[in-house]
């Protein structure tokens, strides 16, 4: 890490309260991938030192759909905080955004750790504790959203905030692959999608996720959430929408944009 990433890092972490910032390409590349990893990071451990706690990672870009509204070709991923979850049914207020988007998910709590660097679909599958549908609400600190690859994944991933179904389901059983999602604002069709858009299957999507992160000496841990990747397009929001992600034969989950 050099003084360049730290001061990408604190331009980040200062545009959650004053808006927007240009492009990283003064500073990073767009594929710059180590250098906005390292930027990631440096915000990671900022906020953990400011008392906020890592309850999981989402896996990024895993859609052909959303890698093609963004305009990369390759997945990446983000943390977690805790205070970054919605409740299920509850409110996001629009004062905590700059420019969101919701997309429709399938999430896994992990009942196991995942440390192999090798691990496979399968370890995954046998380290799921419960599957359940989810929303994730990706915001960009960088302006209109002109990100590359390497400004997304140094702003962790695009992340902002997400919503668990309070209800999971065991995985055994379940077609992940096939599942339909339907995503629905203000009861119209937003966004559809399939489990399958997730590189293939979201336990695909989680074996890379488990790789990369042990790979780098963060490996998942038992409790550690897990959001595999959109279903489907992003969806803008617009104070006063009612949001709600269904996923045949795993759940629903919902919220409420406003105050």
């Amino acid at each position: 890490m050099t003084a360049t990433h730290e001061a990408v890092a604190r331009r980040l972490r200062d545009a959650y309260g004053g808006g927007v910032v240009p492009p990283l390409r003064d500073a990073l590349e767009p594929t710059d991938v180590q250098g906005a990893y390292a930027v990631q990071t440096i915000n990671t451990r900022f906020w953990e030192a400011q008392g906020r706690r890592i309850v999981g990672r989402k896996a990024g870009l895993t859609a052909k759909a959303v890698q093609a509204q963004l305009g990369v070709d390759q997945p990446d991923f983000g943390v977690l905080f805790d205070d970054m979850r919605v409740a299920d049914g509850g409110r996001l207020d629009p004062a905590r955004t700059i420019q969101p988007k919701a997309e429709a998910e399938i999430a896994f709590i992990l009942g196991g750790d995942l440390s192999n660097p090798d691990t496979t679909a399968q370890q995954v599958a046998a380290a799921v504790a419960s599957v359940h549908a989810a929303i994730e609400i990706v915001d960009s600190r960088i302006a209109d959203w002109q990100i590359s690859f390497a400004d997304t994944v140094a702003d962790n991933g695009s992340s902002a905030f997400f919503v668990l179904a309070d209800e999971g389901s065991p995985l055994a059983g379940l077609d992940l692959e096939g599942a339909a999602m339907e995503m629905t604002v203000n009861g119209a069709v937003a966004s559809t999608g399939i489990g399958a858009a997730a590189l293939g299957n979201p336990l695909n999507a989680a074996a890379w996720l488990a790789r990369t992160l042990a790979g780098r000496g963060e490996p998942l841990k038992a409790g550690d959430i897990l959001l595999a990747g959109a279903l489907g397009p992003m969806v803008a929001l617009t104070p006063g929408d009612q949001v709600e992600a269904r996923i045949a034969g795993i759940g629903t989950c919902s919220f409420t944009y406003k105050a």
